[in-house]
């Protein structure tokens, strides 16, 4: 029976050692350069070994040069194993972008490999319950302002006005970025292999900042991050910012995302699931449309000699608009991430 008693244990301590190990191995073979093409390879490589490559340096992305990474202190979190890391030239624990490298484990395989410097990802407080629940609370406020007579409300009718005064610029906006969309969805069908790599390229760097961390937290975690993450970097640093230099900036990033977005999310790659998703893409992308219009609308109130601050009152406007967008949007995709997909 000791014996017993004792080989079970064994066995026990040794399935629990297995993530580490398995992620130790991974990371050691990772920063030896077994795991990851470089970009020159995947730039050189003929057209029928691209996809495969770059969807290579997707999963594992080439570590910084003199990455440092504490193989001692790992920690678990479902199928994730994270090690503490700091690029060359910083000691960890003494200030520097120290970061973690993070393991990604499938069938007890690295599945994924790469570095999170500090400060990249999604901020912690915002995957706790509490943070989810009054993302709730501030949702259910916003709208409870625009129903009734409130600044809130005000500028949401003085946006909807804007859009109906300058029809026009609103329904080019449309056809050109939704346009780029669909073809970037019609070319996929043609290089389905490269537009799957470039699908598991999207989805590295979305797991890389955590937000596939928030999708086992809930529905109301998950919309609160996915708010804060289209809203914050999407529509505020490459939608507002680029927008205010008179609109052309934001409408040729646009022009590239929206044609990239629709390579990678393409109903090619997407099947059925394309018609769950189909929602959440109008209104998200609706939302940066409006940022773009927003620009254009300064443009058009400069060269039309009314001058930059009316222009950027527009621009302010449709950002507003944008903002409401995305709200719905994030509500929508948290619901389908958790109950449909």
């Amino acid at each position: 029976m000791r014996f017993l008693a004792a080989l079970l244990l064994g066995l026990f301590s040794l399935a629990l050692a297995a993530p580490e190990e398995a992620a130790r191995e991974a990371v050691a073979r990772w920063l030896r350069g077994e795991l990851s093409p470089s970009l020159e390879e995947v730039l050189r490589a003929p057209p029928e070994e691209a996809p495969r490559l770059l969807e290579r340096f997707a999963l594992f992305p080439p570590p910084p040069d003199g990455l440092t990474v504490n193989l001692e202190s790992p920690e678990v979190e479902g199928n994730r194993v994270s090690f503490p890391a700091a690029p060359g030239g910083v000691t960890m624990g003494v200030g520097g972008a120290v970061g973690e490298v993070v393991v990604v484990l499938e069938g007890g395989e690295a599945r994924r490999v790469y570095f999170r410097p500090e400060g990249l990802g999604v901020p912690a407080y915002l995957l706790t319950p509490l943070a989810g629940f009054g993302f709730f609370l501030l949702s259910l406020f916003w709208v409870f302002l625009l129903l009734r007579p409130s600044p809130f409300r005000a500028w949401l009718l003085e946006a909807w006005a804007l859009v109906r005064s300058q029809r026009g610029l609103y329904l080019f906006t449309n056809l050109f970025l939704y346009g780029l969309f669909a073809l970037g969805s019609l070319l996929a069908y043609a290089m389905p292999e490269l537009a799957r790599a470039v699908q598991v390229l999207f989805g590295g760097a979305l797991e890389a900042i955590g937000l596939q961390e928030a999708v086992g937290k809930g529905v109301l975690v998950l919309a609160g991050v996915i708010f804060h993450w289209n809203f914050s970097q999407g529509l505020f640093l490459t939608g507002l910012l680029p927008a205010l230099l008179l609109g052309v900036p934001v409408l040729l990033l646009n022009a590239l995302r929206y044609f990239a977005f629709g390579f990678a999310l393409s109903p090619a790659l997407l099947g059925s699931a394309f018609l769950f998703h189909l929602p959440t893409l109008l209104l998200e992308l609706q939302a940066y449309i409006l940022v773009t219009f927003g620009g254009l609308v300064l443009l058009a109130r400069v060269a039309g000699g009314q001058g930059y601050r009316e222009g950027l009152k527009g621009l302010l406007l449709a950002f507003y608009l944008g903002a409401l967008f995305l709200l719905a949007a994030a509500w929508y995709e948290a619901w389908e991430v958790v109950f449909l997909l």
